[in-house]
């Protein structure tokens, strides 16, 4: 019993973690978004994106019974978490620098005015609720059953890690993401870790699904085996572990040749 509470545990610090990082990336997509406005429309705007962004975290809290037992939104939240993070490892790898991903955002916001600005901050907030919820539902799930009964629709154990997996980001959101975008200028690699997280966690999503008594593809019991949990979090730490310990690139600046012949 006392192993099904430590992984509990280590499921939330994870989750807690993942959202720390996903608040960063919100917060700094904000700033991005509206970066062209004036020094004070832009603040307007960002404080109305983390409004914003409170509001969608919280409905997206409403969601987890949803979320948790059609198995067809568990497709697509698969789906959509393994394209969320291989897109941006993609374009980080074979594209386009991690300070740089966001970069067209910021061309598409231009020349927009205050409210468009605006609109197109609460489309990204909603993206972030999303990410955000169904990061934390498919982490739940892959968790074993509890002794608490059911809550909301799903074990209560398990309602609970998601609820305070939402909790932590809307505080992180609000008044962590400042240090986590620090973070992230300092050590941009995280940026990607975080994604391939998120996409880690989406196969996490499509296991699950494939093991849904209405698909039967693997094994009921299968994402709740020894050696798929070991797996998933030893792939897991992994990865956290490459991103941290990874060597920052070093931009290399040339010094134009003089044309002169002095």
């Amino acid at each position: 019993m006392e192993s099904i509470w430590l992984e509990y545990a280590w499921a939330l610090l994870i989750l807690i973690g993942l959202e720390g990082l996903l608040s960063a990336d919100n917060a700094l997509v904000l700033a991005v978004i509206a970066k062209h406005l004036p020094d004070d429309q832009k603040r307007k705007a960002i404080n109305y994106g983390i409004m914003m962004a409170f509001v969608f975290r919280f409905l997206a809290l409403f969601a987890i019974s949803f979320i948790a037992n059609i198995w067809q939104i568990q497709a697509i939240g698969a789906a959509y978490l393994l394209y969320l993070g291989l897109k941006h490892i993609i374009q980080a790898r074979f594209g386009k620098k991690n300070e740089d991903i966001h970069k067209d955002d910021e061309k598409e916001a231009a020349g927009k005015g205050f409210w468009p600005t605006v609109g197109k901050i609460g489309l990204a907030d909603l993206a972030f609720a999303i990410d955000s919820i169904l990061a934390a539902v498919a982490l739940a799930l892959g968790l074993p059953d509890s002794p608490l009964g059911n809550f909301g629709g799903m074990d209560a154990a398990k309602f609970a890690v998601v609820v305070l997996g939402g909790i932590a980001g809307l505080i992180l959101i609000k008044y962590a993401a400042t240090w986590f975008v620090q973070l992230l200028a300092k050590r941009p690699a995280l940026e990607t870790t975080a994604y391939a997280i998120v996409a880690w966690v989406g196969v996490k999503l499509a296991v699950i699904t494939l093991a849904h008594e209405d698909i039967g593809i693997l094994d009921h019991d299968f994402p709740h085996s020894t050696a798929w949990t070991l797996t998933f979090y030893g792939v897991l730490v992994a990865i956290a572990l490459i991103g941290w310990f990874a060597p920052e690139k070093k931009s290399v600046h040339t010094e134009p040749k003089s044309e002169s012949g002095s």
